[in-house]
């Protein structure tokens, strides 16, 4: 059963979709663990949430892309009684450029953070859930992970349907126990992203009628993860977007692609 003030640990929680997913959570009565690396917006947020929520809060600056981030986490909250009732693997960002133009290293800390980190994660979380018989899973994954893939940013869409098809295995293995994952996909959405792989002026030239503000976007998920949805396309836009990409014939889908790439991609 729901508890009185379930604990919700929420990762990339500095900014855009993570920053809404602890407001909204914090809104409705959990207490919040908050991990990115930026320690100033996780500590300015709390007292926020703090003030207006009474939330607890709990402050821990992590750089998932260290492999062992997530084991240490989980660790010091067994450490001090704190059990984890949501998780909201949000951490991400994009590599811009194509495949070859960035170092291994800058892939492999990519894979870290968007793969293997939300993985560990729930791995580490998962049984004290299903042993208290109440639990919620959000991996924000994204509508890339429905569509055919793009030049550039060559690892984004792969990690995000990646998290499909594991928050779906996820969920057939676990909704007998009162756990609920849920793989939230978004499409463009106003946040800081585009800001940091400097591609804001490429994707400001889409319509307007293809973004969300990350609010409605985190709305969406809640309530998707509470009705036992596996996986949930935010917005009539992007749902048609995707039931689109499921009509057409592969070849046509890598062709439009191709076309729109540049569009909203950074390729060099």
């Amino acid at each position: 059963m729901p508890l009185d003030r379930p604990l919700s640990l929420v990762t990339g929680a500095s900014a855009g979709i993570g920053a809404a997913f602890a407001r909204a959570l914090a809104a409705r009565g959990h207490d919040l663990v908050l991990v990115a690396r930026r320690a100033d917006r996780l500590h300015a947020l709390a007292i926020q949430l703090r003030a207006a929520h009474g939330t607890a809060v709990h402050v821990r600056p992590l750089d998932l892309a260290d492999p062992s981030a997530p084991q240490r986490l989980c660790a010091a909250l067994a450490a001090e009684g704190l059990a984890v009732d949501w998780l909201v693997n949000n951490a991400g960002y994009g590599v811009p450029g194509t495949f070859e133009a960035s170092a291994w290293e800058v892939h492999a800390a990519f894979l870290q953070v968007l793969l293997t980190a939300p993985t560990e994660l729930a791995w580490r979380l998962l049984p004290g859930m299903r042993a208290r018989g109440y639990g919620r899973i959000v991996n924000v994954a994204s509508l890339a992970g429905h569509v055919p893939g793009s030049a550039g940013h060559t690892l984004y869409a792969a990690s995000k349907a990646y998290l499909i098809k594991f928050s779906q295995s996820l969920a057939l293995e676990n909704r007998a126990h009162g756990v609920h994952v849920c793989a939230l996909c978004p499409g463009f959405t106003w946040s800081e992203f585009h800001d940091v792989t400097g591609t804001r002026a490429l994707v400001g030239k889409l319509p307007r009628f293809l973004w969300q503000r990350a609010e409605t976007v985190v709305d969406e998920g809640v309530a998707a993860v509470e009705r036992g949805q596996i996986v949930h396309v935010t917005g009539r836009a992007n749902r048609a977007i995707k039931a689109l990409a499921k009509l057409i014939p592969d070849r046509l889908g890598l062709w439009l692609s191709a076309r729109q790439s540049r569009r909203y991609r950074q390729l060099d």
